[in-house]
């Protein structure tokens, strides 16, 4: 049995879903990671999966796959993946309970890992092996 990284709500799903039917061909869900940038230091990065990293964890719901690599693996432990349409705009968001702060423009988010002694003396996160 392994963390299940993130979880992924319903609108995140139907989302994730339709992007795999739109893109059409080999699409087969999406990738979520993490890399340094923005003013805060750390970006979401969020990019179409044709072949899976075999590295990467899986994580599915309603038919909807989302691949986490491996790199972001602890910064992401007990995300939320939620999709929101707004007037402005539009787009995936993340309810990060390792994130300690964000930029103004929203754009990028201050990262911590998961403190992994705090999460098993929880109960820890449901976990799952792909």
């Amino acid at each position: 049995m392994g963390f299940a990284i993130m979880s992924l709500s319903d609108a995140a799903a139907g989302r994730v879903k339709a992007i795999v039917e739109n893109a059409g061909g080999d699409a087969r869900g999406i990738r979520v990671s993490v890399k340094k940038g923005g003013c805060a230091g750390m970006e979401y990065a969020v990019d179409l999966v044709t072949e899976p990293n075999p590295k990467d964890d899986l994580i599915e719901r309603d038919g909807a796959q989302v691949w986490v690599a491996p790199e972001a693996v602890l910064y992401l432990l007990g995300t939320n993946m939620d999709f929101e349409v707004t007037k402005m705009r539009s787009g995936f968001t993340f309810n990060n309970p390792n994130q300690t702060s964000a930029c103004g423009c929203g754009e990028s988010v201050e990262l911590k890992p998961a403190d992994l002694a705090a999460l098993a003396a929880a109960g820890g996160a449901t976990v799952r092996a792909e």
